[in-house]
C-alpha cells in the first residue's frame, strides 16, 4: 500500500484513492462528496469510457437509428441535424444503451457476435481509461491544483484485472498511484441489488469465459430465441458471486471498507478517518498472519 499507516494517511500531502466494487454500493456517490468539498478531483473510469474511448461508437449508435426514419435520414445527410451522446458523471445511459443485451433482435437484444464485439471494444477502453487514471491525476495536480484524487472505477474492474497474477499490468500501475478501497457489500445488500436489478435490468460487462459459460447454460436451460432481460436478469446472480472472490484479490493489495460504513459517512473528515482506521485494521490483520505464518 501507498500508505504504510493511518497517520501516514492522514498526513499525507496529496491523498489518492480508488473505489471499487459492484455498482449501487456507494462509489459515485461517495466520489461525488468528496467532489463537493473542492479539495478532491474526480475521475470517473466509466465517464472515460463513455467520451473518449467509445463516444464515436455510441453516437454512431443513435445515427444509426435516426438513419432508420426518413425524415431524420434527411436532415443527417444535409448535416441539419446534429446527433450526440451527452453522457455525464450521473447519467451512463449511452453507455449502457450502446453496450445492449444479447438476445432476439425483436425483443429487443443483440445477436450475439455483434453483443462480443461491443463486449471486446468496451473491456479495450476500461483497460485504457483505468491506466488513464495516471495522467489526470498529473493533471488535476499540476492544472487545476487539487491536493487529492478519487478513482470512480467501474464495476467490471474486477473482470479486466487478474488480481491472483503478481504481474498484472493494470492493478500493478494503479497500485501503484493510488490506495484500492474495496466497497464491500453484505448479503443483505446483494439481495437488494438483484431485486432492484431485476426491476430494472442493465447492460453489463463480462469476462469472455463467463459469458461463453453463461450463454451456453442458459441457452440448455431455455431453448430456442433469448429473451435479452431474461438472459441478463438471470446472469446477474451468477456474475456477483463470480466478482466477489475477484474484488476480495484486489483488496489484499489495498483495504475494504463495508457499504454500512460508506453509507454512515456524513463528510470527509469521517472519510479520512474511515480509510485511516481501514489501513490500520489491515496491517494489524496482515501483521498477525505473518505472524502466524512465521
Amino acid at each position: 500500500m501507498i500508505y504504510a499507516s493511518g497517520a501516514a494517511w492522514r498526513e499525507a500531502p496529496e491523498k489518492r484513492i480508488m473505489l471499487f466494487g459492484m455498482s449501487g454500493l456507494g462509489k459515485t456517490h461517495l466520489a461525488a462528496m468528496l467532489r463537493r468539498t473542492g479539495d478532491w478531483y474526480h475521475y470517473s473510469v466509466d465517464y472515460r469510457i463513455g467520451t473518449r474511448y467509445l463516444g464515436e461508437e455510441i453516437a454512431d449508435e443513435f445515427k444509426r437509428e435516426a438513419m432508420r426514419l426518413p425524415r431524420l435520414r434527411e436532415l443527417l445527410l444535409s448535416d441539419s441535424l446534429r446527433v450526440e451522446s451527452n453522457i455525464t458523471f450521473d447519467n451512463l445511459a449511452p453507455l449502457s444503451c450502446w453496450l445492449g443485451k444479447p438476445g432476439g433482435p425483436d425483443m429487443g437484444g443483440l445477436p450475439i457476435d455483434e453483443y462480443r464485439r461491443r463486449q471486446d471494444l468496451h473491456r479495450a477502453a476500461e483497460v485504457a481509461a483505468s491506466l488513464d487514471a495516471g495522467h489526470f491525476i498529473r493533471r488535476a495536480r499540476d492544472l487545476y491544483g487539487y491536493p487529492n484524487f478519487v478513482c470512480d472505477t467501474s464495476g467490471s474492474i474486477c473482470e479486466v484485472i487478474d488480481a491472483a497474477d503478481p504481474g498484472d499490468p493494470v492493478l500493478n500501475a494503479l497500485a501503484g498511484m493510488m490506495l484500492p478501497v474495496w466497497i464491500e457489500g453484505s448479503p443483505e445488500h446483494t439481495s437488494a441489488l438483484i431485486e432492484r436489478f431485476n426491476r430494472a435490468p442493465k447492460p453489463m460487462y463480462y469476462r469472455p469465459e463467463f459469458l461463453t459459460e453463461a450463454w451456453q447454460a442458459y441457452g440448455l436451460a431455455h431453448p430456442g430465441p433469448v429473451d435479452p432481460d431474461a438472459f441478463i436478469r438471470w446472469t446477474y446472480a451468477r456474475a456477483l458471486a463470480a466478482r466477489q472472490p475477484r474484488y476480495a484479490a484486489m483488496a489484499r493489495r489495498g483495504v475494504s471498507v463495508t457499504a454500512a460504513e460508506v453509507g454512515a459517512l456524513t463528510g470527509p473528515d469521517d472519510f479520512n478517518d474511515l480509510i485511516a482506521l481501514a489501513i490500520d485494521r489491515t496491517a494489524a490483520a496482515r501483521g498477525t498472519h505473518q505472524t502466524e505464518v512465521s
